[in-house]
């Protein structure tokens, strides 16, 4: 009996999606569970897999096709009886010594195409196989052999060499979620009275708390203490100071949020996501260390769920693991404010009238000016300056 295969049902806020990958061909082998196909949403990476082990037969919607909720996308047929042929190659008929270091994607093709390993030639970083090295090679080994030129035949004329010539380009489509990304930051930049106003913090205080028990911590709590944990607590008590900056407008109203939902800007392979911490005032320092590693880990491999997407009154994003010295984060609507973090460097500081060599980080605070003020906005930053370089006022609340 023929198996329909059918888009999931899709979140109420998704309209459609797009077929993303087809893990398998039609007449390949698929045990139960394992995954067909990858279909991406606006928001997440929804995984199909096989209902039943079987056949993969007809595919009726290619990659990149546009699908709605519950559309028929392929056909299944039952597995094959003992002994029949199928088209379906072991996968560890290419996990030798050669496939080492090769991505599910380029171990996937090798084993499809039947490809030697040590055939092909890596153009990745640090010379590893990709995805386009196995194309580039199934592409080459089709061609057919050219035939012999006569030996009359006269001598083509040379054409001319293009300028570009032996420059090349490749061109990729915009993943959905690069398009909803490029749409929300439109809208924030076209939609807002975007500002942002900056400020330093010591961080000596934080960075010594984390050195003299950082080793215990992790022993007690199985997590290692990092500095996102001190930023959110900061975060927290510096909302509960200045509401506005916890809130959003609402056509003509100020909608004020009385919890603490926090979202974390995560960078994944598929573009800049912000999952989101729930209710962070009732959560410890270990608490969102475990959540906080969960929540990126989750968005490295496309498991984040709309619900893990979803609210969040501010946002934190840390452009410091990147690098970077200082800038102006855009605003994730409609949200009112959100908070760069940035490279923690030495620089020399004057205290007390003299001149010390003292581990500084700048903030970098953009808020809607439309309903904060300069004076929430520069009071907000202060606090968190307050709270991170005496870290004992997160403890007493003062």
């Amino acid at each position: 009996m023929t198996i329909e295969i059918k888009v999931p049902d899709l979140p109420e806020s998704v309209a459609d999606a797009t077929i993303a990958t087809w893990h398998k061909k039609p007449g390949d082998l698929v045990a139960r569970d394992e995954v067909l196909v990858d279909i991406e949403t606006d928001k997440v990476v929804l995984e199909v897999p096989a209902p039943e082990a079987g056949v993969l037969g007809d595919i009726l919607q290619s990659e990149g096709a546009t699908v709605l909720s519950r559309q028929l996308i392929a056909m299944l047929k039952p597995a094959p009886v003992a002994g029949e042929e199928t088209k379906e190659k072991p996968v560890e008929a290419v996990a030798d010594d050669a496939a080492d270091g090769l991505s599910p994607s380029v171990r996937r093709l090798v084993a499809e195409h039947d490809i030697d390993v040590a055939k092909l030639t890596g153009t990745g970083k640090g010379g590893r196989v990709t995805k386009e090295d196995v194309e580039a090679f199934i592409k080459g080994g089709n061609k057919p052999a050219a035939a012999p030129v006569a030996a009359a035949a006269p001598a083509a004329p040379v054409a001319p060499v293009a300028p570009l010539a032996g420059r090349a380009e490749k061109r990729v489509p915009m993943t959905r979620l690069r398009k909803r990304i490029a749409e929300r930051l439109l809208e924030a930049k076209n939609t807002t009275a975007m500002l942002t106003t900056f400020n330093e913090i010591n961080m000596a205080p934080i960075m010594k708390l984390r050195k003299q028990y950082g080793e215990i911590f992790e022993k007690k709590h199985g997590i290692k203490l990092g500095f996102m944990s001190f930023y959110v607590k900061a975060v927290v008590e510096s909302l509960k100071r200045y509401p506005e900056v916890n809130a959003a407008l609402d056509g003509d109203d100020i909608v004020y949020h009385n919890y603490f939902d926090v979202s974390i800007a995560v960078s994944t392979p598929r573009g800049l996501v912000t999952p989101v911490l729930r209710d962070c005032d009732n959560m410890s320092l270990a608490d969102i260390e475990k959540a906080i590693k969960d929540l990126a880990g989750k968005g490295r491999d496309g498991k984040l769920t709309v619900d893990e997407l979803t609210g969040g009154n501010f946002t934190i994003t840390n452009g410091g693991v990147f690098g970077s010295l200082m800038s102006t984060p855009i605003i994730n609507p409609p949200q009112s404010a959100i908070l760069g973090m940035h490279k923690i460097q030495d620089r020399p500081m004057a205290v007390d009238g003299k001149v010390e060599i003292l581990p500084m980080m700048y903030l970098a605070l953009s808020y809607d000016h439309r309903i904060i003020d300069g004076r929430e906005s520069v009071g907000f930053l202060v606090s968190i300056k307050e709270l991170l370089e005496d870290p004992t006022r997160l403890l007493l609340d003062v």
